[in-house]
């Protein structure tokens, strides 16, 4: 009754040596692994792996063991993208399998191009000398790894640090971090979570914001005086004050009155106003290559008519008049006409600006402007603190 198998079986029957078992596929960088196991027909003695329409093939031989052997291919030189793979396996008859096929993505230069650093939320010197980083919070599928951070700490010593990557709420704290330096750090990334190759974003720079006031000012709050007649007084050293700036007690003092501790201060009490005055101090020593803040304290009543400004100057020799203020590396106003950036009387407000050096320099720092009101008490502002940061 088998005789109809006859006419398909002509040089008798077709002999198909076992197919490679439990295949998976594992994405890299223009690259795959492929795995199986030979669990059966120990006559198999090589097995050929197929992609890119049959184009392209490799050839593997096989030892077989009397239990079952695994099969572990790295495939390179793949174009990104999805791939199909076909696996055949061979006896030494030269018999062929069944295919078994599998398709898996490889990844390269578009994916790689896609990836950015982990984003820092706030990075800050702690009172203990640590920087303490604060990551921007990550999708949990997004595949990001790790950090890798490079520092400098007080001492010079390089160190390396490798973060492994919480999703959410993660912190990371640098001991004895180096003052006014950065961190340089890079993320890692895998495609899928059985990727064999990791992925990595260029190196990049981060600074951390550090209160350097003590290292380059002094006398920054509350003020101490030089000369003093009662309430009014000039500010003592390194401040400098330029004749304009004093207004009290026919140009002996100005710029300093005892309120509050010691503030630096103009006022028109007297119909004494203050025309192109400059209070200013330069950085003891010249600022490093970066971004500065600075930040002050202050409360003002002023009249529309008064116009002041706290300013960062190149050079140690002070501060520019009103009319050249555009040649200052940043500034702030204070007030400056129609009471923009006035406080209500009695209500401190800080105020802030950044400037940023591109070679090392000795800046100049301080307060210059106009106070004109008429009237008793007239207009004035008192400044309770100013202090500087590395950013």
């Amino acid at each position: 009754m088998d005789d109809y198998k006859k006419k398909y079986e002509p040089n008798g029957p077709i002999t198909y040596p076992g197919k490679l078992d439990s295949v998976q596929l594992f994405s890299g960088k223009n690259r795959v692994l492929l795995t199986g196991l030979f669990t059966s027909d120990p006559k198999i003695v090589k097995y050929r792996v197929y992609w890119n329409s049959k184009q392209d093939s490799v050839e593997t031989p096989v030892t077989r063991t009397s239990g079952v052997d695994t099969a572990k291919l790295y495939i390179p030189n793949l174009p990104e993208g999805i791939m199909s793979f076909e696996i055949r396996t061979y006896d030494n008859q030269g018999h062929v399998s069944i295919p078994v096929t599998i398709a898996g993505n490889v990844y390269g230069s578009l994916y790689q191009s896609s990836l950015i650093n982990r984003g820092i939320a706030k990075a800050e010197l702690q009172t203990d000398g640590s920087a303490l980083i604060n990551w921007a919070d990550v999708n949990a599928d997004d595949g990001l790894l790790s950090m890798e951070i490079k520092y400098s700490d007080v001492a010079n010593k390089q160190h390396d640090t490798l973060v492994t990557s919480v999703p959410t709420g993660l912190s990371t704290s640098l001991p004895k971090f180096k003052v006014g330096s950065v961190i340089s750090y890079r993320t890692a990334f895998k495609p899928n979570k059985t990727a064999i190759d990791t992925f990595y974003v260029d190196y990049q720079d981060h600074s951390v914001k550090a209160e350097v006031t003590s290292i380059y000012l002094s006398n920054t709050g509350p003020f101490q005086r030089n000369s003093f007649d009662g309430r009014w007084g000039t500010l003592a050293a390194p401040w400098i004050t330029n004749a304009a700036a004093k207004n009290k007690d026919n140009g002996t003092n100005g710029g300093y009155s005892s309120d509050a501790g010691g503030v630096i201060n103009w006022e028109t009490w007297g119909y004494t106003p203050v025309v192109n005055g400059i209070i200013y101090q330069p950085t003891s020593a010249a600022l490093p290559v970066g971004t500065y803040l600075v930040s002050f304290s202050y409360y003002s009543e002023v009249q529309s008519n008064s116009t002041v400004y706290c300013v960062a100057a190149a050079g140690g020799n002070g501060l520019p008049v009103l009319a050249n203020l555009i040649t200052a590396l940043g500034y702030t106003g204070m007030y400056n006409g129609a009471n923009v950036g006035t406080t209500s009387p009695n209500a401190t407000e800080t105020k802030t600006f950044t400037f940023t050096l591109t070679a090392p320099q000795v800046v100049s720092i301080g307060f210059l402007g106009n106070v004109v009101g008429n009237g008793n008490p007239g207009s004035y502002f008192q400044v309770f603190n100013i202090k500087l940061y590395k950013i």
